[in-house]
């Protein structure tokens, strides 16, 4: 490469099995930090979103939401001989889904057959470089497409980077994969600049974080932005482009992704490896992500936002959802947030457009999040649940189950409390698995687990040559693995009663619980399983204390709130309507669980 050219040219491509409605904000992040910061130019594609056209909107929908059916698909493209067995995981990963889907073999060939007129749409001579990212479930079908274009005689050197290749694993893709030229091992805008000063000649040697075929030494650094808000707003145009020409007829509106953060501001839970990429906890300010929704909206005449953060920034998030409210837009968010414990935060939140939030529930037991380093308790996780549905925010969270050393009595306690639990949005079951790079991967010892192995699933996917010298984000181990599977089906039972009452409700209710306030009484209602909904009236200082608890309150708070009654009263109707779930306590701590239906 020469300095002839005045505006080299880099191609960046996200793969399946990406969410096809929103654009990657990764290749958003990296094409606006290269043509603001470089002299090159970046064209990004989509290629999920052929894939979706080819083989359907629903059927796309069902792979993406399984990390395992995805890889197997182009695992069998990728390597022919391990076709039987990625059939055979593809089949178990999706389970009765199977059955919604064309036959295996007739979605490979679509597959197959849309990569093919995809790579032959580009004109790689034109490019310096080919980069793919790489987040959960991309891995192989970036492989099948480098290896493609390999097979070219004009091909561009390859890097591949994102959240898959980090440290070690990128490490050991570099080893494994000749296609593969150069790894980034972290967050990407300023080794990719570094990379295309390095091949245009600008630079006589490989920045920092950049892995390459004759330098594998991993060098891990402090992060090269230290301050995001210096970072310019992603561009999505290319996106927008693909999608007109790929659904002339926009079955869709897109969502788009913002990000408020980098990291994550606890960053302790000992089961989570999402912060391998990222060094430290960084976030950019209110009025930075505000300008980048206005720039957005008007570029793209979208409302639907989703934050990529791991868990918002929550004094700025305050200030981002405050302003929102004053304007005219009818936004929609759906982030990723920390427990919160007051309703007001919550009521203010929705106002400003939140949506829909994930939070990180995982138990309903008080010695689980403790080993878990939640930073959080059960009270708490109910709190929240309660308060996002009294705001009108649907909550999506998880249950982990089959924890490494779980015990009877925690199973027991988690059964427990999924029955006061019951009026709110269920939670789903996520069986845990052990992620590379994960408090529990790096001391396995401490949580009882007698080695860690690779994960039987990727042994069905790559050659054995190649599995037994790749580490990859999933992991297996051997401990009690067995025991807590038979420990944990009460749970699975539970949760799946709770899934079932949901969806069977008939009822005008928002809530399974909800009260009615009377002025000087309250009129409780409460939905149960097979069973018409009952009715409590509390009046007196029995309404007042019920409502007094809406929020989280202790003994001593209630006592030196009712200074006329004796704490053995109090804490005697406590118990009474905590043996009915209309309250929960947690030692001192107390909380009312009904919803005021306005």
């Amino acid at each position: 490469m020469t300095h002839s050219s005045l505006h080299p040219q880099i191609i960046l491509a996200s793969m399946p099995w990406a969410i096809f409605n929103r654009p990657s904000i990764q290749l958003g992040c990296l094409k606006s930090y290269i043509e603001t910061s470089t002299r090159y130019r970046v064209t990004t594609l989509h290629p999920y979103l052929d894939i979706a056209q080819a083989i359907g909107i629903t059927n796309y929908n069902i792979i993406a939401d399984n990390s395992w059916a995805g890889e197997a698909l182009f695992s069998a493209l990728l390597f022919p001989a391990q076709r039987d067995k990625a059939k055979k995981v593809f089949k178990e990963s999706l389970g009765l889904k199977a059955k919604q889907l064309p036959a295996f073999d007739s979605l490979l060939s679509n597959l197959e057959e849309s990569c093919k007129q995809w790579i032959d749409r580009v004109d790689w001579r034109s490019y310096q470089l080919a980069g793919f990212s790489l987040c959960f479930s991309q891995l192989l079908a970036s492989l099948y497409i480098a290896t493609q274009l390999k097979h070219m005689p004009a091909c561009p050197p390859i890097v591949f980077g994102g959240s898959s290749c980090g440290g070690t694993l990128g490490t050991s893709l570099l080893r494994a994969f000749s296609v593969i030229d150069y790894i980034i091992d972290g967050e990407g805008e300023t080794p990719l600049a570094g990379l295309c000063a390095y091949l245009s000649g600008d630079s006589n040697q490989l920045p920092a974080r950049v892995l390459s075929r004759r330098s594998f030494t991993d060098r891990v650094a402090a992060p090269d932005i230290t301050d995001i808000n210096t970072l310019p707003t992603p561009d999505y145009s290319s996106y927008f482009q693909e999608l007109h020409r790929v659904f002339p007829d926009s079955p869709f509106i897109p969502t788009l992704p913002l990000e408020f953060s980098r990291g994550c501001w606890w960053n302790k839970c000992t089961f989570c490896n999402l912060n391998l990429q990222w060094s430290g906890y960084r976030w950019k300010k209110a009025t930075k992500v505000l300008k980048e929704l206005e720039q957005l909206t008007t570029s793209h005449q979208c409302l639907d936002y989703t934050f990529t953060d791991n868990s918002l920034p929550p004094r700025e998030a305050d200030v981002f959802f405050d302003t929102v409210t004053k304007s005219n837009a009818d936004y929609r968010f759906f982030a990723e947030v920390r427990g919160i414990t007051t309703p007001d935060k919550l009521k203010k939140h929705r106002c400003g457009g939140l949506d829909t939030i994930q939070v990180g529930i995982e138990s309903l037991s008080n010695s689980l999040l403790a080993k878990m380093k939640k930073g959080v308790s059960v009270i708490e996780n109910i709190a929240i649940m309660k308060y996002a549905m009294t705001a009108g925010i649907v909550l999506e969270g998880n249950l982990i189950i089959e924890f490494p050393g779980s015990t009877s009595e925690e199973v027991n306690k988690t059964v427990e409390n999924l029955e006061y639990v019951r009026p709110y949005h269920p939670l789903s079951a996520a069986t845990f698995f052990l992620g590379h790079g994960s408090p529990i991967d790096l001391s396995p010892v401490a949580y009882g687990i007698k080695a860690v192995t690779r994960h039987r699933k990727n042994r069905a996917l790559f050659p054995m040559n190649i599995f037994q010298n790749l580490d990859l984000l999933t992991k297996e181990y051997r401990g009690d693995r067995q025991k807590q599977r038979k420990l944990w089906q009460p749970v699975r039972e539970s949760i799946a009663r709770w899934q079932h009452f949901h969806s069977h409700r008939n009822s005008t209710f928002s809530c399974a619980l909800s009260y009615r306030d009377g002025g000087g009484f309250l009129i409780i209602r409460q939905e149960l399983p097979q069973a018409p909904p009952l009715r409590h009236r509390l009046q007196g200082f029995s309404r007042a204390i019920y409502l007094f608890c809406d929020e989280i309150r202790t003994v001593n708070d209630i006592c030196g709130q009712f200074k006329n009654l004796k704490e053995s009263a109090i804490l005697a109707f406590i118990h009474q309507l905590c043996q009915k779930r209309l309250m929960y306590r947690e030692n001192n701590r107390i909380l009312s669980l009904a919803i005021h239906r306005h």
